[in-house]
């Protein structure tokens, strides 16, 4: 009786685990998923507005880089512009693209990073960028979208909402 209890228990442990690691697994595939089709609605619209906030004043401005890198949404500016300046000091924003009849609104916070191959990979991706920044510069800024706190809604007037989070 003792032998099958501890056989049981420990069939039930396996599945429970094995349950885990799927439900993990299928959570990091969404979240591929959600930043490849977030990417390439802002890519396709090619302009998108960035909001920050400067003291208790918003800021709003166009912009047109995006780009994945290791599995991370990233953006790119220069580091001796006012937008750098507030996305340092609170890297919470929401970005909004508009393509035909529907748009997008992206919030989460903003994370400075510093490594080259980031900005390698986004200046390969804009090239045009290169008469002005350089991987090895110290303007040129890359900022990624932290894990776990992007939500993504495309809107439209003929369809709801689509919400992802990433």
């Amino acid at each position: 009786m003792k032998r099958m209890s501890l056989i049981i228990l420990t069939m039930a442990a396996l599945i429970f685990c094995s349950s885990q690691n799927l439900s993990a697994q299928n959570q990091k595939e969404n979240d591929k998923m959600s930043i490849q089709k977030t990417y390439e609605f802002i890519k396709a619209a090619k302009t998108y507005f960035i909001a920050t906030v400067d003291k208790d004043q918003p800021r709003v401005r166009p912009f047109g880089t995006i780009h994945i890198f290791n599995g991370k949404l990233y953006i790119q500016t220069g580091r001796k512009k006012n937008v750098a300046k507030q996305l340092l000091a609170n890297g919470k924003t929401e970005l909004c693209a508009m393509k035909g009849d529907e748009w997008i609104r992206v919030s989460g916070e903003l994370v400075d990073d510093i490594l080259r191959d980031p900005k390698a990979s986004m200046l390969e991706e804009y090239p045009q960028l290169k008469s002005m920044y350089s991987a090895d510069d110290d303007n040129t800024m890359v900022l990624y979208f932290k894990p776990g706190t992007v939500t993504a809604t495309i809107y439209s007037f003929s369809h709801e909402p689509i919400v992802m989070t990433f």
